[in-house]
């Protein structure tokens, strides 16, 4: 009886992951970009003087967002809500950005 419940999982087990490798889930890129604008981006400005030719294929052949919203305009307390999901000004940093040696905020 224990022999037939470990196949009966291993069977379920096996359904359930066959299930799951068969859906179709986007592939999500996220890009943060330091000191960049919107317009710096060629597909989303022509007149761009910067050539950006692989975020150009990724925005033709994928999708854009353009309607973002950030916490900070600068990158450390940026960087930090992104990779937390917190708000920055919930760290001990109120103001400007990390220099190289400062003290990690996570």
């Amino acid at each position: 009886m224990p022999r037939l419940r470990f196949l009966i999982c291993i069977l379920l087990l096996t359904l359930t992951t066959l299930s799951h490798a068969t859906a179709s889930n986007p592939n999500i890129i996220f890009i943060l970009s330091d000191d960049q604008g919107f317009g710096d981006v060629s597909a989303l400005n022509p007149e761009s003087k910067i050539p950006t030719p692989n975020i150009d294929r990724s925005a033709t052949e994928g999708m854009i967002f353009s309607d973002g919203h950030s916490s900070s305009a600068v990158c450390t307390p940026t960087r930090y809500s992104v990779l937390t999901g917190r708000y920055h000004w919930r760290t001990h940093l109120q103001n400007g950005v990390l220099g190289g040696f400062s003290k990690p905020l996570i």
